[in-house]
């Protein structure tokens, strides 16, 4: 399983955020690329960003961060929010992102799912954020009426490979993740799974591990020191993923 150490952007500085309310955001780190090349050191090969700015604005907020690290870590970077076109992923991949997520897009656009899909293979995910098993939006701002496995199946069909589930409820608090909903997900669904939210220590690697997912997203397990990522790899059998995009 990857493990992915994760920033979150929100002008310019490194936060994270309580069950992602935009007004619980605090600073977490000081210096954003050099945070990420400690996680490299530890034995992270991948890192998970999110642009929070873009997510709210659907436009490229922090895009030179984002891609300074890409150049300048050796980590591969998955990056998430405000990703909404053709255009948008175009960009980022030639610049040096290896994976994109499309959120807020994939539930309102399935044609520009498909076609990506079909486009960028691997080096597409789709994110699926739920609030009481119901898909959020816009930067979680608007839960739709559309279940966490309706939207896997759609994404599925669609031909996308990855998804990122995120029990919303659980993201920053450390109350680990939401195995049920995963191993849900995992039956309806044979995309490769990351989960996201709730992770606090070594058991939920080794939780999620056992259950065969993709990849776990690490993010205030890491800043807290609830979990120590050298372990997390090891536990995870230090699997990096450099055969994936």
């Amino acid at each position: 399983m990857i493990i992915l150490p994760a920033i979150d952007i929100q002008g310019g500085q490194c936060v994270r955020l309580y069950r992602g309310d935009f007004a619980t955001a605090h600073r977490v780190a000081e210096d954003a690329l050099d945070t990420a090349r400690s996680f490299y050191a530890d034995g992270a090969r991948w890192i998970h960003m999110v642009d929070l700015d873009g997510a709210r604005t659907g436009r490229r907020e922090n895009a030179p961060l984002f891609l300074e690290v890409a150049e300048k870590t050796g980590l591969q970077v998955e990056l998430g929010g405000g990703i909404r076109d053709r255009e948008t992923l175009e960009y980022y991949f030639s610049h040096g992102v290896s994976r994109c997520i499309l959120g807020s897009a994939a539930l309102k656009d399935p044609a520009l799912v498909k076609e990506s899909a079909a486009a960028y293979g691997e080096r597409l995910a789709v994110g699926i954020d739920a609030k009481d098993g119901m898909v959020a939006a816009e930067g979680w701002l608007k839960v739709s009426r559309v279940s966490y496995l309706e939207m896997a199946r759609r994404m599925e069909e669609a031909g996308v490979r990855t998804l990122i589930f995120t029990d919303i409820a659980r993201d920053g608090m450390l109350g680990g993740p939401n195995l049920e909903q995963l191993e849900e997900l995992s039956r309806t669904v044979s995309c490769r799974i990351i989960a996201s939210g709730g992770i606090k220590e070594l058991a939920d690697i080794e939780a999620l591990t056992a259950r065969g997912l993709y990849g776990a997203i690490c993010g205030k397990s890491l800043y807290s020191g609830t979990l120590n990522l050298r372990e997390a790899v090891a536990a995870a059998g230090g699997y990096t993923g450099k055969e994936q995009p």
